[in-house]
Formats: structure tokens, sequence, C-alpha cells
């Protein structure tokens, strides 16, 4: 009688697939607490005596929302493996941000060579008033008013994403 049941298991098992954890035993992957956003991708060209070889460069913001914010910048032969590497760049280099109603506890300046940021708290409701990568970082930093200006003429938004990271490393909380 137990005989007959486990070659009956055997048998559904093999018309039905494995009992659980997905097709071969694979289990889906956990949900990554970091979301990410793509700030730039460009293609680079390397020179060489045989011709030109294409590249990808990816700049990426992850964060979670909660205090937590990374930049990474990456190369790839394609445009998923340079934005994957630059993710992976990113979470290796985090930083932890405090949020006080909002918003940043006080004014704050950063500088990154030629990229320079300036940072305000603002009241509730206002909303993220900055431009291009320091609005995406603050976003992703999960603050939810913050009034940031760009100063000097530096369109480069890898440096002005650094710098806005150099100012977000100077806050602290006053205790």
């Amino acid at each position: 009688m137990a005989e007959e049941i486990k070659t009956i298991e055997k048998t559904a098992r093999r018309h039905l697939g494995p009992k659980k954890g997905g097709r071969f035993g694979r289990s889906e992957k956990p949900r990554d607490e970091f979301d990410q956003k793509v700030l730039e991708i460009r293609r680079v060209t390397r020179v060489t005596g045989g011709g030109k070889r294409f590249s990808f460069r990816s700049s990426v913001v992850v964060g979670n929302r909660k205090g937590k914010v990374g930049f990474g910048l990456a190369k790839g032969l394609d445009v998923t493996l340079s934005v994957e590497k630059a993710v992976r760049a990113a979470k290796k280099d985090i930083v932890v941000v405090p949020i006080i109603k909002g918003t940043i506890p006080h004014e704050v300046s950063g500088k990154f060579k030629a990229g320079k940021v300036i940072m305000k708290p603002s009241a509730e409701g206002r909303g993220i008033i900055a431009g291009g990568a320091m609005r995406l970082i603050c976003d992703l930093a999960g603050f939810s008013s913050v009034t940031g200006k760009i100063i000097g003429k530096s369109t480069n938004k890898i440096n002005i994403a650094k710098a806005t990271l150099v100012a977000l490393k100077k806050l602290k909380v006053k205790s």
C-alpha cells in the first residue's frame, strides 16, 4: 500500500512539476530594499590600433526612500551589464542621511570638482525644488520637501550627483 502511494506521488510530481519553490527547485529572488534610477547612459569609445571599441557608461542612483542613498558609475560592453555594475557600485557607496519632518535638518553645501550645490530645508508640503540629479537623489533618499540650487555653470550630471552626496554627508542631527 505504501509503495503504491509513493509511485502515485512520483507520477503526479512528474506531471505537475516540483512541489514548491518554482521550476527545478529554484526560488524567487527576494525583493531588493533599494529602488534604482538611471541618471545617465553614454556610449563611450576607445580607439585602438585595430579600430574603435564601443562600450557603455552608466550612472545610477539607488535609495530606499528611508534615509539611505548611493551613487554608482560603471562601464560595460552592453547597457544592461553597465547598469547592473553601476547598481552594485552604488550599493557599496551608501550614504545614511537624517530626515526630520520630511526635510534636511539644516542648510548644507557641497562641492565636487566644478559641481557646487546648496541645499536648504523647506516647509512641509513644498515638495522637492531642485534640478536634475539633485532632485533624483533627494527623492530616492526619502525627502519630501527640500530646496536645492546648483551653483555655477557645470551641467555635468555626475559631478552634480557627487557634489550632492558630499553635501548630504555633511548633515548632522542637532541633539
